[in-house]
């Protein structure tokens, strides 16, 4: 055999391992070698579930709980699955609190059980924390590579506690008083430019530093984070004690899920869907989606059918009904995206969605008149019909207006009653530009043409 030439990034491992020209085993564990464990994950995801639980075995027992929690929550199942009760032992010593939170959903009560009882008391407090609050906030995933001291400290007493801390992970003293309270934030370089040693560090407390309460939303959380001046800010519970930071990797994990969550649900799936998701279950799966779609196209179909007669008469309409379909879709989908995005960042409520409705009428307008010009007159080029061009141009102008009001509200209406609207907005939103821009247009064509 040829011998082996070691590859480097994920891709080319991807297709070393699917076309054979090495044996699996050595291209895994040249990958185990030289990728980080992110990347090591998606190659795992990328494997059919058959071989990636033989390479799963590979996985350095050390880092086992890194990878699977770095996985898709699909992706793992059959991993999780597959354990022998030996390899079981071994992973649940391998937990630390943080990772058995990730992978709490996914564990039965009993390995939960297990696994907590090899944690030392200070991770099963962290775990016990962390569990008290939903995935949805931020007290569930805050790191607890932390450094507090007693309020009443001074600065010498900080300097000794920096020297036995871990460097790299230091930027900042948390300050608790004798109950355990936070009491501020000092940066780590403010103590060690002062000269005074015997100075109190509470009076280095910083003050333009805020906390994060843990029942914050995540993508709160993260929006205060960006605003602040700092790498990672103190999250605190409802009684003001201090349960950890959130700090820039996190907020990265958590907006790499929300818009990962978004761009899947366009499609009616989950972020964590498995790319070899089994075919039973992902074809269940989606066949939901696939029903919705349905039901939303013979609504259409059913409204262009109560025009058979003026269609059937006007073969013209029956070519130009996609353009006005078309235009408004299109036009609705920009504000569709433009108003969900306002809502992921709070930026837009029932308060301002009047003004925004004005706003995005005001561009409709305009784009709609030029439009409208511009179809009324290819159309009359190619069928040489004025009634016929001044319907096409009208109903492209209405669709477009009403796409604009649509995409402001639809997404709003979801919101109140507790859908996502990245999941289903475009599909009513395009049900309601299609039926909208086909009875306007069908429905002046039978006043105008027939």
């Amino acid at each position: 055999m040829e011998e082996y030439i070691k590859s480097e990034g994920l891709q080319q491992f991807v297709t070393e391992l699917h076309d054979k020209e090495y044996p699996n085993e050595v291209v895994f564990e040249n990958a185990v070698e030289a990728l980080e464990t992110a990347k090591l994950s998606l190659l795992l995801e990328a494997l059919p579930i058959e071989e990636r639980i033989l390479r799963w075995q590979q996985v350095p027992a050390e880092i086992k709980p890194s990878v699977l929690v770095e996985m898709r929550s699909q992706a793992r199942e059959p991993i999780l699955s597959a354990m022998e009760e030996e390899e079981i032992e071994q992973f649940l010593q391998a937990l630390d609190a943080e990772s058995l939170i990730e992978l709490a959903d996914q564990l039965s009560e009993e390995w939960i059980e297990r696994a907590l009882g090899y944690l030392d008391s200070k991770q099963k407090q962290w775990f016990e924390s962390a569990n008290q609050y939903e995935a949805s906030q931020i007290g569930r995933f805050v790191d607890h590579k932390i450094l507090t001291l007693a309020a009443n400290a001074k600065v010498k007493d900080a300097v000794r506690a920096i020297k036995r801390g871990k460097q790299n992970t230091l930027d900042h003293i948390y300050l608790l008083d004798r109950n355990n309270v936070f009491r501020g934030t000092v940066k780590v370089k403010d103590i060690l430019c002062e000269k005074s040693e015997l100075r109190m560090v509470r009076g280095l407390i910083d003050t333009s530093i805020p906390t994060v309460s843990a029942a914050s939303p995540l993508m709160e959380s993260i929006d205060e984070l960006e605003h602040a001046e700092v790498k990672n800010l103190p999250v605190i519970d409802d009684t003001g004690r201090l349960i950890g930071r959130i700090t820039h990797p996190t907020a990265l994990w958590v907006l790499r899920e929300h818009y990962e969550g978004l761009l899947m649900a366009k499609a009616g799936m989950a972020e964590s869907e498995d790319l070899f998701v089994p075919v039973m279950k992902g074809a269940r799966n989606r066949a939901i989606w696939l029903g919705i779609n349905l039901l939303t196209a013979f609504l259409a179909s059913w409204t262009i059918g109560l025009f058979e007669n003026v269609l059937s008469q006007v073969v013209a309409l029956a070519v130009l009904m996609p353009v006005v379909a078309s235009m408004g879709g299109i036009a609705g989908s920009q504000t569709l995206a433009l108003i969900i995005r306002g809502l992921a960042m709070g930026q837009v409520t029932l308060g301002n969605a009047l003004a925004l409705c004005k706003q995005e009428l005001g561009i409709s307008m305009i784009n709609g008149v030029g439009w409208a010009i511009v179809i009324g007159v290819v159309s009359f080029y190619w069928f040489n019909n004025v009634e016929l061009s001044f319907v096409i141009a009208f109903a492209v102008f209405a669709n477009i207006q009403a796409a604009a009001v649509s995409g402001v509200y639809l997404p709003l209406l979801l919101t109140r009653f507790g859908i996502d609207p990245a999941l289903s907005g475009a599909v009513l939103l395009t049900t309601v530009t299609d039926v909208f821009g086909f009875v306007t247009f069908l429905g002046l064509g039978t006043l105008l043409l027939i």
